[in-house]
């Protein structure tokens, strides 16, 4: 359709001659002169009656630039929210989409299946990639953009004979506004890897906010040498030494915790960056932007931080305020201020691989007393991104080695940081990394929370989930399926996925069915695979060894009776696992069956339990590890069984209390793995 390169400078000719006759808005004859230079050939009639259409250019307050397309007219506005997630249209940041990888999303709408042979596919790439071309050009993140295309829409139009037939349309452009200077993110890694840490807000005579920190930090086996406590008129506290002030430092702090009332956080501020005292600091304290009061004098206070970005080492980062600040287990040090016996205590992994990043910090500590084998690397509290932001960090650990597995809770993106982000997310993928990321605010009631409680802006959620679905990353709309994906994520994320076949067993009837019904994920879906005629052959094998071949029949999902014990369970998920046809195998490990060794001490019937060789326990986590496919293991019981969970885990099992939440979150994750390996392909 394009017939050349688009005509940048004469469309920013146009633009700027209608800004000299006080316009910013360009209508009809206009636009359609704006469409012929950016190389889409227009029709010389209004569209017909066949399908309208909407294609738009919107330039957002999150991701700056954002293609969209989809139904367009009165028939668009009318199906807009009866059509399920993706069915209208599809929407992604310009910066991170092709022609073509809008046009394998653009596919999958109503408004592609209704063009119905009135346009090619070439032809629609080629108007979407002259589009995102315009987008990229004229965008708040180009510094040489002579102007911002706040919107380009046009809506409704159809195509005839592969040419534009333009109903309506609009173009509002503006000038562009300055950019704040960059933060100098490589000081994360000395926030997350301090050789020399200061504190300020500890008491020496009570057990305050900083004092807890303080003896965090020293329970983490941070040395005491490497610790300096501001405060006047003391020599020491637990040991550590003490200093009069920031001017009195020997040297330059790798991080300094501010743990003090927050009225007096703007002047620390202040002094932190005229002394140039410490490389990354971490604001402990609330109030500072949550309430009304308090956010002009924040908003000041992030102007001051900006401009020492400025500067030629680009002054220090600033985490937080309202943080709970970092756990960082290479770094050795722990800065929350929960004391260690609220929260699980120990290793789980024999490898930490993943990050968690949460505006809450409560959400993080959740999330670990839930589940400790999640049991990140990192785990870093935002708080209110007066400078460093959702994006900065994503970003630095979409960099870095050892970290496979990025979970974030976000309330809200800074201007252009969702962009930020997304990109962060992209590189992550491209790397063989994964983001699951969790999104407040999503109704209107939860995004004025938000901005009660970190000063965030909460945004839409719609729009969101759809760019970063684009970019690579999976986003959760509840706590429970974030827990879950977060979860299985890290337990599979170097096994092979190889497409969306599922092999499903179990001794619970209920249960096979309950597999079956959970494969669907939104738009998306596991397949119940065909049994090859090897895998019914040695399955049959093992029920005719097993006295149960009589009680059943060869299937997937496949029901294997309550006769089975934990030999056959695991049997017949590895029969399957070694189908060429199933991607992927879930195995109800049925607890409660009187032939299961589960339970930690058997009364009835002594030594058949957790601690006999053939239990599942032990069994189970060989196999796992010797299989490249997913194994999941379901275990439906009571408190009873939490045991075998936990030494399953420990031993790297993936295991799931339900089959249907195993399920879902295998098909999600399916899915996001599945378009992570497009995206490698594509844009790789």
């Amino acid at each position: 359709m394009t017939n050349n390169t688009p005509d940048l400078d004469g469309i920013t000719a146009l633009l700027q001659t209608r800004t000299g006759d006080g316009h910013q808005t360009l209508h009809d004859a206009d636009l359609r002169q704006l469409l012929e230079m950016a190389g889409l050939p227009l029709a010389s009639v209004e569209p017909g009656t066949g399908i309208e259409l909407s294609l738009a250019i919107r330039n957002t307050r999150e991701f700056g630039m954002v293609i969209s397309a989809g139904l367009g007219g009165e028939t668009g506005e009318l199906l807009a929210s009866a059509l399920r997630k993706g069915q209208g249209g599809v929407s992604a940041a310009a910066d991170l989409t092709s022609g073509e990888d809008l046009l394998q999303a653009f596919k999958a709408t109503i408004a592609y299946r209704k063009l119905e042979g009135k346009v090619d596919d070439q032809n629609l790439s080629d108007c979407f990639t002259a589009f995102i071309s315009l987008a990229r050009h004229y965008a708040p993140t180009n510094p040489d953009a002579p102007f911002v295309l706040e919107c380009l829409e046009l809506n409704p139009f159809s195509f005839i004979d592969n040419r534009i037939a333009l109903g309506e349309g609009v173009c509002e452009y503006s000038r562009p506004t300055p950019v704040p200077a960059p933060r100098p993110v490589k000081k994360i890694g000395k926030m997350l890897h301090p050789k020399s840490i200061g504190i300020i807000g500890v008491s020496g005579s009570k057990m305050n906010f900083g004092r807890i920190i303080l003896k965090n930090i020293l329970a983490s086996g941070y040395p005491a040498s490497q610790i300096t406590i501001i405060r006047p008129n003391e020599d020491e506290i637990d040991g550590v030494k003490c200093a009069e002030s920031l001017a009195s430092l020997e040297h330059k702090l790798d991080l300094f915790v501010v743990a003090i009332a927050a009225d007096a956080v703007y002047d620390l501020v202040d002094e932190v960056i005229a002394t140039n005292a410490a490389e990354a600091v971490m604001l402990i304290p609330g109030g500072l932007g949550e309430t009304t009061a308090s956010r002009e004098p924040a908003a000041a206070m992030m102007k001051r931080i900006n401009e020492a970005h400025h500067s030629e080492d680009g002054g220090p980062v600033f985490l937080g305020g309202n943080c709970l600040g970092i756990v960082s287990h290479p770094g050795e040090y722990d800065t929350w201020f929960i004391p260690k016996n609220r929260l699980p205590q120990g290793q789980k992994k024999a490898q930490r691989n993943s990050a968690l990043i949460s505006q809450s910090g409560a959400f993080m500590i959740t999330r670990i007393s839930h589940n400790p084998w999640l049991d990140p690397a990192y785990m870093t509290a935002l708080g209110n991104q007066n400078d460093l932001t959702h994006g900065d960090m994503v970003n630095y650990f979409a960099e870095l080695d050892g970290i496979d597995t990025i979970g974030v809770y976000a309330e809200g993106f800074r201007d252009l940081d969702g962009l930020h982000f997304a990109k962060g997310v992209r590189k992550a993928v491209l790397k063989g990394k994964q983001v699951v990321l969790y999104k407040a605010g999503r109704s209107e009631f939860g995004a004025n929370a938000t901005m009660g409680h970190t000063a965030s802006i909460a945004g839409d959620f719609a729009l969101l989930e759809a760019v970063i679905t684009q970019a690579g990353g999976m986003v959760c709309d509840d706590f429970d399926r974030f827990n879950d994906l977060f979860y299985i994520a890290d337990c599979l994320h170097d096994k092979t996925i190889g497409g969306n076949r599922l092999g499903a067993v179990s001794g619970a009837g209920f249960e096979a069915v309950g597999m079956a019904d959970n494969v669907q994920s939104d738009n998306f879906s596991l397949e119940v695979a065909a049994l090859s005629a090897e895998t019914e052959t040695r399955i049959g094998e093992i029920l005719k060894a097993k006295r149960l071949d009589a009680l059943m029949e060869i299937r997937n999902p496949m029901d294997i009776n309550p006769g089975a014990d934990d030999e056959a369970h695991l049997q017949c998920a590895g029969a399957m696992a070694k189908d060429p046809n199933i991607d992927a195998v879930v195995v109800g490990l049925d607890p409660m069956s009187p032939v299961m060794r589960t339970l930690v001490e058997n009364k009835l019937r002594p030594g058949y339990d957790l601690g006999d060789e053939q239990s599942i326990a032990h069994q189970m986590p060989k196999m796992v590890a010797a299989l490249d496919k997913p194994l999941i293991g379901i275990v439906d019981g009571g408190e009873l069984y939490e045991p075998l969970v936990a030494k399953m885990k420990d031993q790297g099992v993936c295991v799931f209390r339900s089959c249907g939440a195993g399920v879902k979150a295998l098909s999600s994750y399916t899915r996001a793995r599945l378009r992570a390996e497009e995206i490698r392909k594509r844009f790789g």
